[in-house]
């Protein structure tokens, strides 16, 4: 029997009160069109799309920040209209912004989001999430002390005091620098193994292609994919192989077979094909027969920028 889905969204649609001059020819900002998709349980599950592409109103609806216009949403099996409570309190809600107070310690913190949420005293977990984003030695530092890093495990830490199943991700690594983008996605696969469902959304691609069970990608308030990591970066249908020539060349070989073809280097080109209309061997049997000598190949196979940046443009 199928698990129940961890988020079942159907049919969602926001549109925005129109505002202004004109508000009544206006019929508002349409944020959300139509979105169906499930998160599955236990998964890490990436929410993909543009700037203004419709994510940030989505999450918004899941924490019942945003009240949507119609549509279905389901959280852990509890609807987010007839059941709010229950569904609010199988989700956890990690914002880009860092947001607490900055004179309270981190166990204050944590104690006190524990206490909005009406969790009793004896079944607080404060210092056991500390230990688990490993700021158990900062338990009594002031908030405003601690670096940017352990901010951001300490808002994981905050949206889990509920000990929710579901945890949302909102660019959570933002802004940050490399050591403590990896110290995060070490966080987020740990809580993963662990049982917790993650909803991720980034705008580092080469991140939700290596974290990412399933990737959902919105355009324009629409969903326009929703497949598999590896399925969605099987879509791609150009690939690219790296030429190094006999000699130097003023212009780089064309041919009707090839989609791009540039010079990459003092003896080196990069020629892109359609994998559906051509293979590798192709290619350089073209080359030689236009009177070059291959020294050395190298291919590289599309990845998800590839094809996220091929299905945005084409739904633009």
């Amino acid at each position: 029997m199928q698990a129940t889905p961890a988020i079942m969204i159907r049919d969602l649609v926001k549109r925005y009160a129109p505002s202004g001059k004109g508000a009544g020819r206006d019929h508002g900002k349409l944020a959300l069109d139509g979105v169906s998709f499930d998160v599955p349980q236990g998964q890490i599950f990436g929410l993909l799309g543009p700037n203004g592409a419709g994510k940030s109103t989505l999450i918004n609806t899941l924490a019942g920040l945003v009240m949507k216009t119609s549509g279905t949403v389901e959280i852990w099996g509890h609807d987010i209209d007839r059941d709010a409570r229950n569904a609010r309190a199988t989700i956890g809600i990690v914002p880009q912004e860092i947001v607490f107070d900055p004179f309270f310690t981190p166990i204050e913190v944590l104690d006190i989001q524990a206490g909005l949420y009406g969790v009793p005293k004896h079944l607080r977990r404060s210092m056991e999430l500390l230990r688990a984003v490993h700021l158990a030695d900062k338990a009594q530092a002031y908030a405003r002390s601690l670096s940017g890093g352990m901010k951001r495990r300490l808002l994981v830490a905050k949206a889990m005091v509920h000990s929710p199943p579901v945890l949302v991700l909102d660019e959570p690594t933002a802004g940050v620098d490399v050591e403590l983008r990896r110290q995060l996605w070490e966080l987020v696969v740990d809580l993963n193994a662990g049982g917790l469902t993650v909803v991720l959304t980034t705008h580092y691609l080469e991140e939700a292609e290596q974290l990412c069970n399933r990737i959902a990608i919105i355009n324009h308030g629409k969903l326009i994919a929703d497949k598999p990591t590896r399925e969605l970066v099987g879509m791609a249908r150009e690939k690219v192989v790296v030429l190094t020539l006999d000699r130097a060349v003023d212009a780089a070989p064309q041919h009707s077979t090839f989609l791009k073809s540039a010079i990459s280097g003092d003896r080196q080109v990069e020629i892109s094909y359609d994998k559906d209309c051509a293979n590798a061997g192709d290619v350089l049997a073209i080359v030689q027969g236009q009177g070059y000598a291959i020294v050395d190949v190298s291919t590289r196979e599309a990845d998800l920028e590839d094809v996220f940046v091929s299905l945005t443009s084409s739904n633009a």
